[in-house]
């Protein structure tokens, strides 16, 4: 993976690398090209070598090493077979250092192609015994051992530093994904959230303003009354928007239960509240989205004559009659407070009776409220 997606990361790491290492491989070639360069075009040769480490080095910092790749190698190689040929032992710098750059940002093959590396550096190294047989142990040291003992070295410390560079990137792509999946998240709960208020506040307009058209005509008052509910239960629903926008929503358990109240009596359901113990106030802005949702989902979807909503202290349970014999349709909103109440350490359950359906949400953990609670 290229670090250079992520420009946060490969600017310090570039920073790093090239204020630690990069002056040590400009020193190394130049005492390189002062110890072994016996003329001029020795010293033009050798500062070409030495020249070649340094520019993919920084290239390989900045994550554009293939840039640069095949010239710096093609380069470094010629410089050693040249410098070999001549007798400097030393030309073989920067092949030593460009090749194990190279060789682990290969897409595959890179074991063979490490092996191939270290074979050239020591098979050139080994032509000079053809043209230096007298001192075949110092030309074995210097021509072919040292070169690939220092290629095979470079090589093996490069692989694990390009798995650094790996793993450092991954990080920064999981951190990008991850506030990617929480901008997401939020929006899914700012649309869920969106869908409580708005789609609740519309079903109920139309109740009222169908019951403000039968009334109309023969109780004046009772439908002006209606109407004047519906303006401030619109202006509730604008002000609850705003809130959300602003992420200063909260729901009231309380005033969640005297507007479920107020609905079912409007739409001539009967309703029943037992409050067996006063409910966790933890736990009250969850059940009042469980309230809602399923007041909204009764005035929908059932044909309920009477609804019966029981309060305890570890949760909250409505059970309605009227439910169609046929198949209901899926309550997507049902199955975002499971995961709501889930996420919160509660249990929210389902379930049909013959005519009757139950939505209870539960926490388990929750018991009776203490003085120092409230």
């Amino acid at each position: 993976m290229d670090t250079a997606h992520h420009p946060a990361t490969r600017g310090r790491l570039r920073h790093l690398n090239l204020t630690m290492l990069l002056p040590t491989l400009a020193v190394t070639g130049v005492v390189l090209l002062a110890v072994d360069a016996r003329s001029w075009w020795e010293a033009v040769l050798l500062a070409l070598g030495a020249a070649m480490p340094v520019v993919a080095f920084v290239r390989w910092a900045a994550g554009e090493l293939a840039r640069v790749a095949l010239p710096c190698l093609v380069v470094a190689a010629a410089v050693w077979v040249v410098g070999m040929l001549v007798g400097s032992h030393t030309a073989f710098y920067g092949i030593s250092f460009v090749g194990p750059l190279v060789v682990p940002r290969l897409p595959r093959h890179r074991g063979a192609a490490a092996l191939g590396l270290c074979a050239f550096v020591a098979g050139v190294g080994a032509v000079r015994l053809l043209i230096e047989q007298g001192d075949v142990r110092g030309v074995l040291l210097a021509y072919v051992l040292v070169p690939t003992a220092v290629t095979v070295v470079v090589t093996g410390l490069m692989f694990p530093n390009q798995r650094f560079y790996d793993v450092v990137a991954d990080l920064e792509e999981a951190r990008e994904r991850e506030a990617e999946l929480a901008v997401a998240r939020e929006r899914i709960r700012f649309a869920s959230e969106l869908h409580d208020i708005q789609g609740h506040t519309l079903h109920v307009v139309k109740l009222k303003v169908a019951l403000a058209q039968k009334l109309v005509r023969g109780d004046v008052d009772r439908a002006a009354e209606e109407l004047r509910e519906v303006h401030a239960l619109v202006s509730d629903t604008i002000a609850q928007t705003k809130e959300l926008a602003y992420a200063q929503r909260r729901l009231n358990l309380a005033a969640e239960l005297e507007n479920a109240k107020n609905l079912f009596e409007a739409a001539g359901i009967r309703v029943r509240v037992d409050r067996e113990a006063e409910v966790d106030p933890r736990a009250g802005e969850l059940l009042g989205q469980v309230l809602r949702e399923t007041t909204t989902n009764i005035l929908r979807h059932a044909r309920a004559e009477e609804v019966r909503i029981t309060l305890s202290a570890a949760g909250i349970a409505i059970a309605n009659d009227g439910v169609p014999s046929d198949p209901l349709p899926e309550l997507s909103g049902l199955a975002t407070l499971r995961r709501r109440v889930a996420d919160g350490g509660g249990e929210l359950t389902v379930a049909r009776e013959g005519g009757r359906f139950l939505t209870a949400a539960r926490f388990p953990g929750s018991g009776p409220v203490r003085e120092d609670d409230r």
